[in-house]
């Protein structure tokens, strides 16, 4: 019978030598190594990064003997990660999540959209953010800001301003009627409804945070 997918304690391993990497402490919760294991264990970010908060303060019985076993022993604590994701199948879905009901929520916005791009909603998310600092006049490869966020997302900046395009197409002050033809067009319109109408400093709040993984 499929089951939930839920915390496991073992899972506190993993965890613990993520935050014991240089620099020691809670990483961000959007950095790429953050990201790389919620993807891997199908955790959400912010619930890994509260569980990482809670063993920067030993929070619990559990933390504090696994803190005391490990912390100070990094390389005792790889071969019991090790060990562990020979033992689960960590890498192999059909072994580590056979009979598990995986639920994929997060994870589809760090994947490409579709086969015919290798954009991500993260990275559509981004590029939406920045959009809503310029005028349109202004988005052009050879405005610096549009420069500076392709080379944070590794891709040339005339496509940054393709991608721009399209949200024009989806800015109502804009009033465009002529269709945009795009493989990318349905994804930035579904972008465009979940954030451009809600305040755009909330949506600045997350840029910054996603950010971090393209770092």
């Amino acid at each position: 019978m499929a089951k939930n997918l839920q915390w496991q304690d073992d899972y506190w391993l993993l965890l613990m030598q993520l935050y014991l990497k240089k620099p020691l402490g809670v990483k961000p919760m959007y950095c790429k190594a953050m990201v790389d294991l919620c993807m891997e264990l199908h955790i959400a970010p912010q619930m890994l990064f509260n569980k990482m908060c809670e063993i920067a303060n030993l929070e619990t019985p559990r933390i504090e003997r696994i803190w005391q076993e490990y912390g100070k022993s990094p390389r005792r604590l790889a071969r019991a990660v090790r060990l562990l994701r020979q033992m689960k199948g960590f890498g192999s879905n059909n072994l580590f999540y056979e009979g598990v009901d995986v639920q994929e929520t997060f994870e589809r916005d760090f994947r490409p959209v579709c086969n015919e791009s290798p954009v991500t909603p993260v990275m559509l998310t981004l590029i939406l953010d920045q959009y809503f600092r310029l005028t349109p006049i202004t988005m052009v490869p050879e405005t610096p800001e549009i420069q500076q966020l392709g080379r944070q997302l590794k891709m040339p900046a005339h496509e940054i301003v393709d991608i721009m395009n399209l949200y024009q197409h989806c800015d109502p002050y804009l009033k465009r009627k002529d269709p945009a033809e795009s493989p990318l067009y349905p994804f930035c319109r579904e972008i465009w409804q979940h954030y451009g109408n809600s305040d755009t400093e909330q949506l600045a709040s997350y840029a910054r945070q996603l950010k971090e993984y393209f770092k």
